[in-house]
């Protein structure tokens, strides 16, 4: 789904035909007008199979700008306006929008005031005027964000041991503002980040603008192209922005803790010849700007928000991990930015798209730099597989999360389970039809959203056969296929040893 930079302004002439028709019918429509003012406001959702509460129907947002201004205090709620440029795609009464966990003080509509309520985990809102299909509207939330969490409704805040990071995947970016918190609904992002001098606040995209004013400075930044909700990234802290240069002049910039720059400083260095290596797999960098982002917090995961990826600090300096390891963790986050990030999932059932892919390139790196052979880990993978399919379903329809777990889907069998399948493609295809594979992939949906059907039909054309019933066999059997090439191969009734991915969620 491709947006506009910037929607155009909305048309009040379209309101007064509105509000002519509506006098010249007023008579006979009053008691359809008082049914519907009675009836209360419901959450919604685009029907998700995973998440059936999240996004809402009727329009696609085109834009968000968020500000937040952030008291020095992680522990006490930011002030923020979040504006949402939007086109209808259905006649509406009311808009449905994504929010929960903050204070709401105001709403407007194309800057008239807009009655509000809260229905479930949606902020329900009611214009003056009601909207017509194919309309831009602008909608202006006023409110708190908080980054307090209950323990059983983890939120998009991370607090850090000097300030503020975002990890909202999957369905928690609506706790830190109103949107339509759906990876299928993506949208350009600026970004106004106010905060005490002394911090530093970086987010997605590039940076278009640093005010300073009494003893404050708000940072913005814009972004180039569209992004899920779930990759927004705000950072606020006592942080060092370091700068290097990319493959094509590519900025990158990586946001790390002062007093532990030194320390990360080799780490970061790899970044512009890891980009280099995945351009030859998957095609042109696709975005304006890469980077890490250094939390001084231990979260279990790291994070592929876009072009500003979350690693927790620790991951880099704390000696157990090998050097080969830590680097495999951070080509799988940047493979993200082609696979997720640029190429984002229709459905959170697509998921195995997203973590198959980058738990694939992570493997294959550590092969081509580390001598880690792909073929033993899918082997130890393939005999765990049963067993993952039968606790978290297959690839491609994993079971449902529990309530309030965040990570609850991001099991084994859409990480290693999926590359599996990957692994399976390539035998059953040859490697070099699955490379032009992968690379058509990229700049086929590029700044778009797909799916798995989509994936199976560009396979098939590219290996010039039908692929649906080996691909209906690994994603959606309840076993796992005979590995083409590799007869000899079998589940196993022991635990796999080979250490699955799991990068973006640690679980």
């Amino acid at each position: 789904m491709l947006h506009t930079p910037h929607s155009p302004a909305p048309r009040p002439r379209a309101r007064s035909r509105r509000r002519l028709r509506a006098a010249a019918l007023l008579a006979s429509a009053v008691s359809v007008c008082l049914v519907a003012a009675s009836a209360p406001p419901t959450p919604l959702g685009v029907g998700d199979r995973l998440f059936p509460h999240l996004g809402n129907p009727g329009y696609d947002v085109a834009a968000y700008d968020l500000s937040f201004t952030y008291s020095g205090s992680n522990s006490k709620p930011l002030k923020a306006v979040t504006v949402i440029d939007a086109r209808t795609t259905a006649d509406l009464e009311r808009i449905n929008l994504d929010f929960a966990h903050g204070k709401v003080d105001s709403v407007e509509v194309d800057g008239e005031p807009a009655g509000f309520a809260t229905a479930g985990e949606d902020l329900v809102v009611t214009p003056e005027d009601a909207l017509d299909e194919g309309e831009w509207t602008r909608i202006t939330v006023r409110h708190s964000s908080d980054p307090v969490y209950s323990e059983d409704r983890q939120g998009g805040w991370v607090r850090t041991a000097d300030g503020l990071a975002m990890a909202n995947q999957a369905d928690v970016a609506h706790l830190v503002f109103p949107c339509n918190d759906h990876p299928s609904d993506k949208a350009r992002f600026t970004f106004h980040v106010t905060a005490p001098d002394g911090l530093t606040a970086v987010a997605n995209g590039l940076p278009t603008d640093v005010e300073r004013a009494g003893g404050t400075t708000t940072w913005s930044y814009r972004t180039r192209h569209p992004m899920a909700t779930e990759l927004a990234q705000v950072s606020i802290g006592r942080s060092t922005v370091l700068h290097r240069t990319g493959p094509h002049g590519l900025p990158v910039r990586d946001v790390v803790p002062t007093e532990h720059r030194a320390a990360l400083e080799p780490w970061l260095a790899k970044t512009p010849e890891q980009i280099a290596w995945m351009e030859k797999k998957a095609g042109r960098y696709p975005f304006e700007t890469y980077g890490l982002l250094m939390a001084d917090a231990t979260t279990g995961f790291e994070l592929e928000t876009q072009t500003l990826t979350l690693f927790e600090r620790e991951l880099f300096t704390e000696p157990a991990y090998p050097q080969w390891y830590v680097e495999s963790i951070m080509v799988h986050e940047l493979a993200h930015q082609w696979f997720g990030n640029s190429v984002t999932p229709a459905t959170w059932s697509d998921l195995w798209l997203n973590e198959g892919h980058a738990t694939w390139y992570e493997a294959l790196y550590a092969e081509e730099t580390a001598d880690r052979p792909v073929a033993e880990r899918m082997k130890a993978a393939y005999g765990a597989s049963d067993r993952w399919r039968a606790a978290g379903g297959p690839p491609a329809a994993p079971k449902p999360p529990k309530n309030g777990s965040k990570t609850g889907i991001f099991r084994a069998n859409v990480y290693d389970g999926a590359a599996l399948v990957l692994y399976a493609l390539r035998q059953e295809i040859g490697r070099p039809a699955f490379e032009g594979l992968e690379r058509a992939w990229t700049a086929t949906h590029r700044d778009g959203t797909a799916t798995t059907a989509d994936f199976v039909r560009l396979a098939s054309e590219t290996a010039g056969r039908d692929l649906t019933g080996f691909f209906q066999a690994w994603l959606y059997g309840e076993k796992t296929p005979p590995m083409p090439g590799h007869p000899d191969w079998k589940p196993s009734a022991e635990t796999a040893p080979a250490k699955t991915s799991q990068a973006a969620h640690g679980e």
